[in-house]
């Protein structure tokens, strides 16, 4: 396949829009599909609606070099060599998939599809969707059958933050429904985007591939906050048990304990363990490290919450009189991503608690802030923090590094939380002096 190919890529948030610019900057012909006609409208701007580094530059080039055009027609697909399905696929509390963006996407598509044309699927689904409903799917449009197209799954691997970096290095899965679309797809990925490429015996293999990652990661970072717990207990330093620990030898690597913190969130780590456990109950398998690793991170913000609460009631000052400051919303550093932030839970909690909460957060948009929250954030950090009994630094921007906690106009002394700034303890012995009780999660 020919970088010079035409692609369409159905549904333009934050995987679509990244996927859709970079295509183009590589030399596709890319048109962009999606049904909000005004973020289809922000995009003709140049105008992303996340923070990741690099992807307005992107979106800009592209634009001006006339090889990306946005639009809400899926008409544009028909002439696609190549379309890219990266639509949302929310889960229900029970873990099943809300398939209803994705089978919308299908059916839209079907009509439009034309013999030769090759379908890549990106959004995360439970094993086996591909093929038993996007294939079907695709197939009710009267003008395709089996054999006349292409189809695989290639699982989105973009990490927020890096996701330009990742699309330009990281190795492109693919599994296809026969061997011709799993050659057509990594023939594609290899020269669109010059990178590695996984071969997979089936779609299933694939689609087992991303949740694998995302399973391993979500159980990790629980195995890393009850080891928080369990250091705390001692009044231990888990980021020194880590590293130790860490430091051991194990299969091709280390071993490899992630970070503690105040939760996980974002749309990946919070539902694609669920999809495991309900699809391996569907077919009678018990799943249990899955929901094990999803109770433990879900309980993280209550655990945070009753640090600062506990801290300021040692400390005499009776919670329903407090002032607590929340630096960082965002669900992960450097991002204004709400998407299932865990800091929405310690605000609940705190606020249940009687504490006065007070937000501040840089990159995220106000008005969505106080959607999420209830609580409409401070324009300016001095205003957050004025007489506040805690700091509770719960995402850690770049902005946050450069603070000179001396100069805050807080209480003193000062609760100092730490939730996912991960200060080294020549920077807590220097908050102590300035006034500050540090606490961090499992330190």
């Amino acid at each position: 396949m020919p970088l010079n190919c035409t692609v369409a890529v159905i549904g333009l948030g934050y995987v679509g829009s990244c996927i859709a610019a970079t295509l183009a900057t590589r030399g596709a012909q890319v048109s962009g599909i999606d049904v909000d006609p005004g973020l289809v409208s922000d995009l003709a701007r140049g105008e992303s609606r996340s923070h990741e580094p690099g992807l307005r530059e992107t979106l800009a080039e592209a634009l001006a070099a006339g090889r990306l055009e946005v639009t809400t027609d899926i008409s544009v697909a028909a002439a696609a060599d190549v379309v890219v399905i990266a639509v949302g696929t929310p889960v229900r509390d029970d873990g099943s998939l809300v398939d209803d963006q994705l089978r919308a996407a299908c059916l839209a598509l079907a009509p439009q599809m034309r013999a030769g044309q090759l379908v890549l699927l990106k959004s995360t689904v439970p094993a086996g969707t591909t093929r038993s409903l996007v294939r079907p799917l695709l197939e009710s449009g009267g003008r395709t059958a089996g054999v006349d197209f292409s189809l695989a799954f290639t699982p989105e691997r973009l990490a927020e933050g890096t996701a330009l970096a990742d699309l330009a290095t990281l190795p492109i899965v693919v599994g296809g429904l026969d061997e011709a679309s799993t050659r057509a797809a990594a023939d594609f990925w290899r020269q669109a985007l010059d990178v590695a490429v996984l071969p997979q015996d089936c779609l299933e293999a694939a689609e087992i591939v991303k949740l694998a990652d995302n399973w391993w990661i979500d159980l990790n970072i629980a195995l890393a906050n009850e080891l928080a717990k369990f250091c705390a207990l001692y009044q231990v330093d888990v980021l020194d048990v880590i590293s130790a620990a860490n430091s051991i030898p194990k299969g091709n690597g280390s071993v490899n304990i992630l970070m503690p913190s105040v939760g996980v969130g974002g749309s990946c780590l919070t539902k694609d363990p669920w999809m495991v456990w309900m699809s391996a109950r569907q077919h009678g398998l018990d799943i249990r490290t899955a929901p094990a690793g999803r109770h433990v991170n879900d309980g993280m913000p209550e655990y945070t919450a009753g640090i600062v609460i506990d801290e300021l009631t040692a400390a005499g000052r009776a919670p329903e009189t407090a002032t607590v400051a929340v630096l960082g919303l965002a669900f992960k550093n450097d991002t204004g991503d709400l998407r299932a932030t865990p800091v929405r839970g310690v605000v609940t909690a705190l606020a249940k608690a009687g504490a006065q909460v007070r937000l501040y957060d840089p990159l995220v948009d106000g008005a969505q802030a106080e959607r999420v929250f209830g609580i409409r954030p401070t324009p300016a950090l001095d205003e957050a923090v004025r007489d506040a009994d805690c700091v509770a630094v719960l995402a850690f921007h770049r902005e946050f590094a450069d603070i000179d906690f001396a100069t805050l106009p807080v209480a003193r002394p000062c609760l100092l939380l730490d939730g996912r700034a991960y200060y080294p303890k020549e920077t807590i012995d220097m908050l102590r002096v300035q006034g500050y009780r540090y606490r961090g999660i499992g330190r």
